[in-house]
């Protein structure tokens, strides 16, 4: 199995939800989240005062997979969340030693 974490742009969620709705991918956590990468941040204006935004709200997105589906969710998640400008965000890949659903004590892929 694979966990795949995307942070992505908070305008896009609604696109990757719609995305992963479309290939079948159901279970998903979704966190707000802050940080940068090259994008660096932006100064804002507040009350005649510049400041540096370090921290730019982002989404989480988290899936747990079968090894199989990788690309096809990968490749949904990358092209929803793609508008071509930096700060669109990243994608990464973890490999899930086991899963277990808590209601009745499923393993592995079952428990997905």
């Amino acid at each position: 199995m694979k966990k795949i974490e995307a942070v992505i742009q908070p305008h896009k969620l609604e696109e990757v939800k719609e995305a992963l709705k479309g290939i079948g991918v159901d279970g998903m956590t979704i966190t707000e989240v802050r940080g940068h990468g090259r994008q660096k941040g932006h100064k804002e204006v507040y009350r005649g005062m510049e400041y540096q935004v370090d921290l730019l709200p982002k989404v989480k997105v988290e899936v747990v997979i079968q090894n199989d589906r990788l690309d096809e969710v990968v490749n949904a998640i990358a092209t929803a969340a793609r508008s071509g400008k930096i700060g669109d965000g990243k994608i990464f890949v973890y490999e899930v030693v086991d899963a277990i659903r808590i209601r009745n004590d499923d393993r592995g892929e079952n428990a997905l």
